[in-house]
């Protein structure tokens, strides 16, 4: 035999060595499918999730489902189509109460509030009173309940009766309100940013509500939902996909330089309102004490219970055991 191939068989364990781990590393990647809406605020932590390689260091694999609208992502993930979407924990309530297994994981508490025009003279609801009031959604949104529950509470009064509601979605109230066409509007944090990039105040907003209400302490609004059955038998991914969110959301509030970066997705027109969308997104970062939020999810439920009815939370007259996942075990 040569020398050559001498050397050359010599040298194979050691080459099978090296590249045993990558092989093995690239045939336990796991695949998870996210249903995402094709304009949501999640699509900026899923880039950084994948750009920076966290989803890759835990072992997972993203593939992202673009969705036209909220129901298209809640009936995917009923069909089959994808593993993970992103809605409220009020949606998983009534899931489970109907005997679904779907479960919550904190994504965002960035729910958003009343802004104003500076032109307004508005400096507490108070002073809209019998004026129009742009509503993102419809009659059943979260925060309109809320604000319904917290207007009687504080003004005597339903909001319903209290302003001239207008129900609409959020980006053509940010156009109205723009256009001086509507005083105020209650919508979602990151219209509710654009707005106030553009000099309108924020008057109140959903932490505001809730002490209102009575409700003290943080609650998450918006969480990674998937099933339990399909956890269990993906575990290790689930758990690295969580992981992998929340390294995404700690550089996400660490560093201005990765917002730069998300310019293309932000779509932020100008400075203040690429900071105004950087700013709103960190404060809706939540803490990692699900136990808490549960605490507090069950006083809200029984308020949008009250407000909402059946058409909203079905048959959760309480919050079901495991509406909301815990890391290690959900029982």
């Amino acid at each position: 035999m040569s020398i050559c191939w001498r050397r050359t068989l010599s040298i194979l364990p050691v080459l099978w060595l090296v590249l045993l781990p990558a092989a093995s590393a690239a045939a336990e990647a796991v695949t998870i499918r996210v249903g995402i809406l094709q304009y949501g605020t999640a699509n900026w932590e899923l880039d950084v999730m994948e750009r920076k390689g966290f989803a890759a260091a835990e072992g997972v694999r993203l593939k992202l489902v673009p969705l036209a609208l909220k129901d298209a992502a809640n009936i995917a993930i009923q069909g089959g189509a994808v593993d993970v979407i992103v809605t409220d924990w009020i949606w998983v309530a009534r899931q489970r109460a109907e005997g679904r297994d779907y479960t919550f994981a904190a994504y965002s508490r960035a729910v958003g509030g009343v802004m104003v025009r500076p032109d307004a003279g508005a400096r507490s609801i108070a002073d809209l009173r019998g004026k129009r009031l742009g509503v993102g959604g419809g009659p059943l949104d979260k925060s309109w309940l809320l604000l319904r529950a917290y207007a009687r509470k504080t003004q005597g009064e339903d909001a319903a009766t209290l302003f001239k509601p207008d129900f609409a979605a959020p980006p053509l109230l940010n156009a109205l309100m723009l256009k001086g066409e509507i005083p105020a509007a209650l919508t979602a944090w990151n219209f509710a940013a654009r707005l106030r990039a553009a000099g309108m105040k924020e008057i109140l907003n959903l932490d505001e509500m809730l002490k209102g209400l009575g409700v003290e302490g943080e609650l998450p609004m918006l969480g990674w939902v998937f099933s339990e059955a399909w956890a269990e038998r993906n575990r290790p991914a689930v758990e690295g996909f969580l992981r992998a969110s929340d390294k995404a959301k700690k550089l996400m509030r660490e560093s201005d330089a990765v917002w730069d970066e998300l310019q293309p997705l932000t779509k932020a027109e100008d400075a203040a309102t690429r900071a105004a969308l950087r700013d709103g997104f960190r404060a809706g970062i939540p803490d990692a004490d699900s136990r808490n939020n549960e605490a507090v999810a069950r006083k809200v439920l029984k308020i949008l219970s009250e407000e909402g009815g059946t058409a909203l939370v079905g048959t959760a007259s309480s919050l079901p055991a495991g509406t909301f996942w815990r890391a290690g075990t959900n029982r």
